[in-house]
């Protein structure tokens, strides 16, 4: 088992430092008190699955299917369509990331089940408004609940390596989660052992026989690790016209952040290393995956699967050479109408940031090129309205 040391001291010692900021005796409480108890209990019980699942030394990762691209370029709604095939899927729900350990996963079961015939579901009604107050307010730019499918790589919180910290603090200049091929080889194999530890205890949980399924927007910096850690993974890359999805990105993280009391002089030197990140997010897929040509993949256009769910559904599932089940094939089309008049109303402008479309759009031209994305000179800049889920 794993606890990432070096960004525990880098957060504590940044936190440390922070004597103006409001939330920081709050959170030096959590650093020093929660966080170390957290990660020996989550540590000590992820080596007592072995002994209670013995199947566990046994259970294995086999072709692991990947969906990677820039955040808000449709990774959730990639993720979402293709958790609906059940039957073959097995992947991590946002409240079972607070339990890499499958022994912990299996008492928070049982506690339902007492809550359940003891107590009339009175603790899951708490949870419920809980879940109610803590994610509505922010539904309108990311359909966020305790029972939704989420991002797995929050399942790596205990070993302090996620990018909740990310969220908390503004330190994305000096912990960089994204890039893992420039990590220490040791450091980087101990990362990846600890996700496949937690993503074999996930598809034991889900009944051991299902393929895992995975969305992640940090790990498109970590194909080339992912591919190292499981040599018969599958890969889908979401893409997006990158003057649209990077200031919607960069809004998302800087309101997490200013509610959480930093000022932009605060987080500005982690607003730009989110904007490099942003860049590479687009280049580091595909130089994975041209480096590995035998990989099964899958490069979608964000505005094929707004505008035919069903049919890029289908294509990525022919190249990632996966069987459509009739039964999948029918619930692909109840859900298209649903999916393709989904709105939301999440506003932004690119205007608000240091980067402009011009020096994307010269940064990204071979995306340009390769997609057919409109440029700014051949429409308006956008003020944007999202019109459709992440």
């Amino acid at each position: 088992m794993y606890f990432d040391f070096h960004i525990y001291y880098q957060a504590l010692a940044y936190t440390w430092a922070q004597k103006n900021w409001p939330g920081r005796r709050r959170m030096l409480g959590r650093l020093l008190l929660i966080e170390p108890c957290l990660g020996f209990l989550h540590n000590l019980f992820m080596g007592l699955d072995y002994f209670f699942f013995p199947a566990l030394w046994r259970q294995k990762v086999v072709a692991p299917v990947f969906i990677v691209g820039h955040a808000r370029s449709g990774t959730t709604l990639m993720h979402r369509l293709m958790a609906a095939d059940e039957e073959r899927f097995s992947y991590f729900l946002y409240w079972e990331m607070f339990f890499p350990s499958l022994t912990l996963k299996k008492l928070v079961r049982a506690a339902g089940w007492l809550d359940e015939r003891l107590f009339q579901n009175a603790l899951y009604q708490r949870l419920k408004a809980w879940d109610e107050r803590t994610f509505a307010p922010f539904r309108h730019m990311h359909d966020m609940s305790l029972w939704n499918p989420e991002e797995d790589q929050f399942v790596m919180n205990g070993a302090f390596v996620t990018q909740q910290w990310a969220l908390n603090l503004p330190l994305m200049h000096q912990i960089d989660l994204f890039h893992l091929s420039d990590l220490a080889p040791a450091r980087r194999r101990r990362w990846l052992r600890f996700y496949r530890e937690c993503t074999k205890r996930q598809l034991l949980y889900r009944g051991g026989g299902k393929t895992h399924l995975s969305k992640n927007p940090i790990m498109s910096g970590w194909v080339e690790g992912l591919l190292e850690a499981f040599p018969d993974a599958r890969i889908v890359v979401m893409l997006r016209n990158p003057v649209q999805c990077i200031p919607s990105t960069l809004k998302l993280v800087e309101v997490s952040w200013t509610t959480k009391g930093w000022t932009r002089e605060d987080y500005l030197p982690a607003l730009r290393a989110l904007t490099e990140i942003s860049f590479d997010s687009f280049d580091l897929p595909r130089e994975a995956l041209a480096a590995h040509p035998a990989t099964p993949h899958s490069f979608v256009d964000y505005r094929d699967l707004t505008r035919a769910p069903r049919d890029t559904v289908e294509r990525v599932y022919e190249a990632l050479g996966i069987e459509l089940s009739s039964e999948f094939a029918d619930l692909l089309r109840a859900q298209e109408e649903k999916e393709k008049s989904h709105a939301s109303h999440f506003e932004y402008s690119i205007d608000d940031y240091e980067v402009g479309a011009p020096e994307i759009e010269s940064r990204l031209a071979t995306h340009y090129e390769r997609y057919g994305w409109p440029r700014v000179g051949q429409r308006p800049v956008p003020s944007t309205t999202e019109e459709t889920p992440t």
